[in-house]
């Protein structure tokens, strides 16, 4: 989750731009182009819009990322998450804007290019295992859901935590599991995972985390004191254990609260 100030990443990077609803949609897994009983996509303009935008910042940060463009796996499955469910309703015409939006509790849904990045930079997998450590509103969790066999999703904040489980489980996405609780601890009973997304700053890495790592794998985790002073980082454990990080871009995200473990 983001800081609504981190804009000033687009500024730095470089890149060219800076109550649930009574009827769910299909799961958005489920609703490709050409399927039997599609109905038409209303938001398919904005989606497609955005889209477009993120593959400009992908192409304008690639320096930094070493990512050009968006694996085709992660580009379709973001063209299919309906951001709009998972923003605040009064927020709702902002959705498909590329910035972080307020989603209460001085938490923030993530700007699109950076979920997108995050995503990418986790490499993901079918058969994967990911821990998502912040919760928010549960968008991260839906894309990654689209991508991986189970999700397993830490928020400490209990009321964001409770209603992204009810969200999640209304949208259709069966495959992630969401709790209360402190993420600098991990969660060691579904340990260890294929991948750690940690979508809040830490001041430094937290080592359950890493110790939570598959040889192998590899955590993308913002890190840094001060919204002014952040990296978003890939630590990756090799085959033998070794720990190595990668810083990739200058970011601002609220920070990781500690909370009961």
């Amino acid at each position: 989750m983001q800081h609504p100030s981190e804009g000033m990443l687009q500024e730095r990077s470089g890149s060219l731009l800076a109550n649930e609803r009574d009827s769910a949609p299909a799961p958005a897994e489920s609703r490709k182009p050409g399927e039997a009983g599609e109905q038409p996509d209303p938001l398919a303009k904005e989606r497609a819009a955005l889209l477009a935008e993120i593959d400009r910042e992908m192409r304008a940060t690639a320096g930094l990322t070493g990512h050009s463009k968006l694996t085709p796996s992660v580009r379709d499955v973001l063209a299919r998450v309906p951001r709009e469910e998972f923003v605040d309703p009064s927020q709702e015409t902002l959705a498909y804007i590329n910035r972080p939006l307020g989603i209460g509790h001085g938490q923030t849904i993530s700007q699109p290019f950076i979920v997108a990045l995050m995503t990418e930079l986790v490499n993901p997998r079918p058969d994967d295992v990911v821990l998502e450590i912040g919760t928010g509103s549960g968008y991260q969790a839906a894309v990654l859901a689209g991508l991986v066999s189970r999700v397993y999703s830490i928020e400490v904040i209990g009321a964001l935590a409770r209603s992204a489980a009810k969200r999640l489980e209304r949208l259709g996405y069966t495959n992630v599991e969401v709790r209360e609780g402190d993420g600098n601890f991990g969660w060691p009973e579904r340990a260890p995972f294929d991948g750690i997304l940690v979508t809040a700053a830490a001041p430094e890495i937290p080592p359950a985390l890493v110790a939570q790592l598959k040889p192998g794998a590899r955590m993308i985790i913002p890190v840094g004191r001060s919204p002014f002073s952040q990296s978003l980082l890939v630590v990756e454990k090799s085959a033998e254990g070794k720990v190595t990080r990668r810083e990739v871009l200058p970011v601002a995200f609220v920070p990781l609260v500690e909370g009961d473990r």
